[in-house]
């Protein structure tokens, strides 16, 4: 089964803000490709969603979080998504190293 990848507002704006944060950071080429390979990442979920292990943030959110983890130690990054049918909704990618989200976003 193929699913939909869609992003909430609040992953589209995490990755305005890392794709800015790494310009600011003049990263470069370097940085150009961990961002492409950041997003093929996220397109990846299209394929086998429920392979990602179940997040912390399941805890406090009323429908199942998973978590797809992207890079390396110590400066990985958590992609928080929920899987409803045949979508797979991005809620919020968050750094690695930051504390579980409270309640991660389902705005579209």
């Amino acid at each position: 089964m193929v699913f939909r990848v869609e992003l909430s507002d609040r992953a589209q704006a995490d990755i305005t803000a890392i794709y800015d944060w790494l310009r600011s950071q003049q990263a470069g080429d370097a940085g150009e490709r961990w961002f492409v390979a950041l997003r093929e990442a996220i397109t990846s979920l299209s394929t086998l969603p429920l392979r990602c292990s179940v997040a912390a943030e399941s805890r406090e959110s009323p429908v199942e979080v998973r978590q797809l983890l992207y890079g390396r130690q110590p400066h990985f990054y958590r992609i928080l998504f929920a899987v409803e049918g045949d979508v797979v909704r991005v809620l919020h990618i968050r750094h690695g190293r930051r504390r579980p989200a409270t309640q991660p976003s389902q705005n579209p």
